[in-house]
């Protein structure tokens, strides 16, 4: 009988900042865009890729939540 374990794992790339425009509702400072890519891997094969947009304060590091 073979003992069988898999590692399930997500790597996040920065690919970019950029200045957002509005102030963080906390303490007022600039909002910045960061690009990141997620790549979700089972047993070190990848298999899901996806792009997302975060928004960070530059003076908290708290990040912002968009709501539409």
């Amino acid at each position: 009988m073979f003992c069988f374990s898999c590692v399930c794992e997500e790597d996040e790339k920065e690919l970019g900042r950029k200045v957002a425009p509005g102030a963080c509702p906390c303490c007022g400072g600039k909002v910045q865009a960061v690009d990141v890519e997620g790549r979700f891997r089972l047993c070190f094969l990848p298999l899901c890729f996806r792009f997302k947009r975060k928004y960070l304060c530059t003076l908290c590091s708290k990040r912002l939540v968009l709501y539409c």
